[in-house]
């Protein structure tokens, strides 16, 4: 994506063009001062990272692909992606690559984490890099911890 790239300021779609009216709500895009200067998102269910990470010891792992599961399915939620990857395919990638799949997803979910910010005007940085490294050091759970503490922003 474009940094450059406009968004309705109601209903938060991608403008691809410059348009009078949403295609998307029909809202005039003109208007000087607009009702809601951040779009909406869709409202996250806030995850405890503690208990997140308690459990996936608990559990041996089982717990953490779950977490995986939803972290992907919640950034889907957020995201304009046309066709995102969904969170179980994700996690059958990672399986049948033997985790090396996961290391682009950590990539992915920093730069994608980064966009939805800026839509949204939530301060996320872009930390796809940092991701890629903790868990190329073995340390996903850290980057996991990091991509929840994102999305539970969007829970507020």
């Amino acid at each position: 994506m474009s940094d450059n790239m406009k968004y309705c300021p109601y209903c938060g779609k991608e403008l691809k063009e410059q348009v009078t009216f949403c295609p998307e709500c029909g809202s005039n895009l003109e208007e000087k001062e607009p009702k809601r200067k951040t779009p909406i998102h869709p409202i996250l269910e806030k995850k405890d990272i503690a208990m997140q990470i308690i459990f996936s010891f608990i559990t041996c792992g089982i717990y953490g692909l779950i977490w995986f599961v939803q972290m992907t399915d919640d950034t889907n939620t957020l995201s304009d992606d046309n066709n995102p990857t969904s969170g179980g395919l994700a996690l059958l990638y990672t399986i049948l690559t033997c985790g090396i799949y996961s290391l682009y997803w950590n990539y992915k979910m920093g730069q994608r984490l980064y966009q939805i910010g800026k839509k949204y005007n939530k301060e996320i940085n872009d930390n796809s890099v940092l991701y890629l490294l903790l868990s190329i050091f073995g340390l996903s759970i850290v980057s996991e911890c990091l991509i929840q503490s994102d999305l539970n922003r969007f829970a507020e």
